[in-house]
């Protein structure tokens, strides 16, 4: 996810993030003009109570991605699944840009996106409509002031639980131990989420097919190694174990 301290910087509400890097190139800026408003989802409008036919694709379920980056992960993925509708959430207009160009060269009609705060999806998407989420790399915000501006809140986790369908997974990766042990603890606490780790190595290895992202390979420059998180929807009761007390490493 792309959020940075910068002058392009803005806050309203709980959002924290930067809008703009450097000057988009022209074939990116006639995609943001050109084909951005056919893909943008409109929140303007009521959610459809069946989201697969927003995507021109025919697709069986679908996927949401928050704060896709540079879109490696979301191209890799939605070319790997051309039977499922994936909905892209990047409020960085660079990324956008570039995940853009990716749809355009790769051919791929089954992406939606949306260019602002993706805790506006979150709220318009109807409950249990999501298969999966991913959640690759958000800010830490290390500064114990400004933790509560991190995404994975005990409130997000349960807006993303509501639209999560039962036995929907969450997937999370973060290269800080402190993110890791602040959204377990959540998670523990939450009665619709279970982590659903059995052994160390769990989350200590990436999910099947994975493609390293330019924010895990600038975390391994720096001596940081990654960890992946499987929080599994809980059918019905809120009476369900949460989580393992396994420690993080």
């Amino acid at each position: 996810m792309t959020i940075e301290n910068g002058d392009n910087q803005r806050g309203h509400g709980a959002f924290f993030g930067r809008r703009k890097g450097k000057t988009l190139r022209r074939g990116h800026a006639g995609l943001m003009v050109g084909a951005l408003p056919d893909l943008r989802l409109d929140l303007e409008a009521p959610a459809p109570g069946d989201l697969r036919p927003l995507f021109p694709a025919t697709v069986h379920e679908v996927w949401l991605e928050i704060g896709f980056g540079g879109g490696e992960h979301l191209t890799q993925r939605a070319g790997e699944n051309p039977d499922v509708g994936f909905i892209g959430c990047e409020a960085y207009i660079n990324g956008t840009a570039k995940m853009l160009a990716q749809i355009e060269q790769n051919s791929l009609h089954n992406v939606r996106l949306w260019d602002d705060d993706a805790k506006a999806v979150v709220d318009w998407l109807p409950a249990g409509s999501i298969a999966r989420i991913y959640l690759l790399y958000p800010d830490p915000w290390p500064k114990r002031r400004h933790r509560k501006r991190r995404f994975l809140g005990e409130d997000m986790l349960a807006r993303l639980a509501r639209i999560l369908r039962p036995g929907g997974e969450l997937r999370f990766a973060t290269d800080i131990d402190d993110y890791a042990a602040y959204a377990l603890a959540r998670v523990a606490r939450s009665a619709d989420l279970v982590w659903t780790a059995e052994r160390q190595a769990d989350w200590l290895t990436p999910w099947e097919g994975w493609r390293s992202t330019r924010y895990e390979a600038k975390a391994l420059r720096e001596g940081r190694r990654g960890a992946y998180f499987t929080f599994r929807k809980i059918a019905g009761s809120s009476d369900t174990p949460s989580v393992a007390s396994a420690a993080v490493v």
